[in-house]
């Protein structure tokens, strides 16, 4: 954990496995008017919200142990109010949905930079100003999608997911092992 908080200035959890990126990325934020504390997995950030909920939160989705999706239904849980921001190098529109449902107010694909997390802080939920994509996905994306959508209705269990997408589960695997296409 990194930068105890006092004074008046809104407090903020991040929370990213990744310590380099987490460093730069609280520097930036904290030059921006936030109080920032560190964690690097969902305990840890657990601990600091129990200890002192945040009024706004950053949060990797994919740490070892379990995923952020955990800790954004525990943040909101904790406090409803705290506005979540999910932080992704793995994009998909199954966990972008997941997470809303959890109590996120954005989700953002990684590389963000600490200007995008402001902003997507200040956009409500529904906000017609957020950009809408005018490309429409390729189908290699669009298959990259329908395969998360599944993997996560399936709870991660790669042989019920290849079962349900008709696919050898060997098969499904080399592709999970893909990064996702971008467009």
């Amino acid at each position: 954990m990194s930068t105890p908080l006092a004074d008046d200035r809104p407090t903020l959890l991040l929370v990213d496995d990744d310590e380099t990126f987490c460093r730069v990325l609280a520097g930036a934020l904290e030059s921006r008017g936030f109080a920032v504390r560190t964690a690097h997995d969902v305990p840890q950030g657990l601990a600091a919200a129990e200890s002192e909920p945040p009024e706004y939160a950053v949060i990797d989705l994919k740490m070892p142990g379990p995923s952020g999706l955990e800790l954004v239904a525990r943040l909101h849980a904790l406090d409803p109010h705290t506005r979540i921001v999910v932080l992704t190098g793995y994009a998909s529109i199954a966990t972008a949905v997941e997470a809303i449902k959890l109590g996120a107010v954005q989700y953002l694909a990684k590389p963000a930079d600490a200007d995008q997390v402001v902003a997507a802080f200040d956009r409500l939920e529904g906000d017609a100003r957020a950009p809408v994509e005018a490309r429409p996905l390729s189908v290699a994306r669009l298959e990259w999608e329908h395969i998360q959508k599944i993997l996560l209705e399936c709870e991660g269990n790669i042989s019920e997911t290849a079962r349900r997408l008709g696919m050898h589960r060997r098969t499904l695997q080399r592709k999970l092992a893909k990064r996702p296409v971008k467009r």
